[in-house]
């Protein structure tokens, strides 16, 4: 009686402590569940370094982070400095349309159900001198509270991603730090709750986290260079802006038509009809061969995961854990399998 009294003393002592940490950890959750995710899929890399520095662990995880962090933030930066650049061209842009009006493309009316509104609003908006300036006033009279609230939170925003990413690059040096130790105690740990099941488990995991990197990051960045070469070849402005957008969009499935219907759209406007209708027919066939043919097989060929499974994985996490969650998706699929598998194995 007095074992089996310890034994579930200590129980709830586990249980408790378990359940404080996780309430004391709960707002670094987000920043931990990238760095573990960044952490192995660079984790070759990591050893490659490692290997060239003759084993010095601190210094090999100082120099993965610093590439981590150069790879992250350099485009992002490149690509704040394009955005900043058209936003400038922009306004020089709707400045002239404001002093000459633009007039209303002949095209605009014959477009069914809203075409006629569609001309009634460009006309007394764009095609009339200073029509721009005075729809903006009146639009934005008594909206200046609204705005300024808007500004606000949009930049408590930002701060709070940024913080996020600092958290995250700490934690992604730490991991590689002490990944190896951290290894060897989760294999002890987990062979001595789970047994054999452990080493199934433990050997899934890294793999399909990189399978699921690959499919998603490496078919982006593809699907942006394809599509922007269409756009280079159709005239558009600023190819390589809205291919790298193309490409960002790119790694969520289905959200690089996000990108190129707008190029399609703004051809359009211009009036190249047949340009934009074969950018949006390229754009379709990029999109529809990477997400039904390459990431399937990329992702499922590593990890034995049926298309449905990557599919719902990849959606259902953005749905439930944000963007972290197309790679988590995935990787928690491929631990369902492993059960189905293993389930079915046992029963035959």
């Amino acid at each position: 009686m007095d074992s089996a009294y310890r034994r579930l003393v200590n129980l709830g002592l586990t249980l408790f402590i378990v359940l404080l940490a996780g309430l004391v950890l709960w707002h670094f959750l987000l920043p931990l569940a990238w760095a573990a995710v960044i952490a192995l899929a660079s984790w070759p890399l990591f050893e490659r370094i490692r290997a060239g520095l003759r084993g010095r662990n601190t210094l090999a995880a100082a120099v993965t982070t610093l590439l981590v962090s150069v790879v992250l933030i350099g485009p992002l930066g490149w690509l704040m400095l394009l955005l900043g650049q058209e936003l400038h061209r922009l306004a020089d842009f709707l400045a002239a349309t404001n002093a000459q009006g633009l007039p209303a493309p002949v095209w605009l009316a014959r477009l069914p159900w809203f075409g006629t509104e569609a001309q009634r609003l460009w006309s007394e908006v764009l095609s009339q001198p200073q029509g721009l300036s005075h729809y903006l006033q009146s639009a934005l009279a008594g909206r200046v509270a609204f705005l300024s609230n808007w500004l606000r939170d949009l930049s408590l925003q930002i701060g709070h991603r940024l913080l996020i990413f600092a958290f995250m690059l700490l934690s992604l040096f730490f991991f590689y730090r002490d990944g190896p130790q951290l290894i060897r105690q989760s294999n002890a740990v987990g062979a001595r709750w789970l047994g054999p099941r452990w080493a199934l488990y433990a050997g899934t995991i890294p793999g399909a986290v990189r399978a699921t990197v690959n499919g998603l990051v490496l078919v982006g960045l593809a699907e942006g260079f394809l599509l922007g070469i269409a756009y280079l070849l159709a005239g558009v402005a600023s190819p390589v802006l809205w291919g790298f957008v193309t490409a960002i969009l790119a790694v969520i499935p289905f959200g690089a038509p996000l990108a190129f219907t707008g190029v399609a759209l703004v051809l359009l406007v211009q009036g190249s009809a047949l340009t934009a209708l074969l950018v949006f027919g390229w754009g379709m066939l990029v999109v529809f061969v990477a997400d039904h043919f390459v990431r399937p097989l990329v992702i499922g060929g590593a990890t034995r995961l049926p298309f449905l499974l990557v599919l719902f994985g990849i959606l259902g996490g953005v749905e439930s854990m944000g963007l972290v969650g197309l790679f988590l998706g995935p990787v928690l699929m491929v631990l369902l399998a492993t059960l189905w598998r293993e389930a079915a194995a046992g029963s035959t």
